[in-house]
């Protein structure tokens, strides 16, 4: 079963229901993972707008049985800052990219495809929404 880590806006595209994610399809078959840090992303619009629906939604989300949530460790955050030291990214690009590659994660699904030469050698990037 592929380890698949989701970048917060492909969390979002899925829980908000976006326009984007109209034409995602989820394989069946994938282990999905994502982090303290997309968890964080993820649940700030809804606290700042003070929708608890929307919260919710998100809660229920991170709470499925098909989605494991990493914590961040110190090796993570070494590898985030080689990472933002190699490359032009943000801070939480590279702890994402690492979190997925400390993790074992075989794939990261973003809507940046950018990130691929980024993570070239260590994991692959791909975009399910077009």
């Amino acid at each position: 079963m592929p380890r698949v880590y989701l970048d917060s806006c492909v969390v979002i595209y899925l829980v908000e229901r976006t326009k984007e994610a109209e034409t995602f399809v989820f394989p069946l078959d994938v282990r999905v993972y994502v982090s303290d840090l997309t968890r964080l992303e993820c649940r700030i619009y809804p606290i700042r707008h003070q929708n608890l629906r929307l919260l919710e939604r998100y809660d229920a989300f991170f709470d499925l049985p098909e989605v494991s949530l990493l914590s961040l460790n110190k090796e993570i955050f070494d590898k985030a800052a080689q990472l933002r030291a190699e490359h032009p990214i943000k801070i939480p690009v590279a702890i994402h990219l690492a979190a997925a590659i400390q993790y074992g994660c075989e794939e990261f699904w973003t809507n940046d495809i950018r990130y691929s030469a980024i993570a070239n050698g260590h994991i692959k990037v791909v975009a399910p929404i077009a």
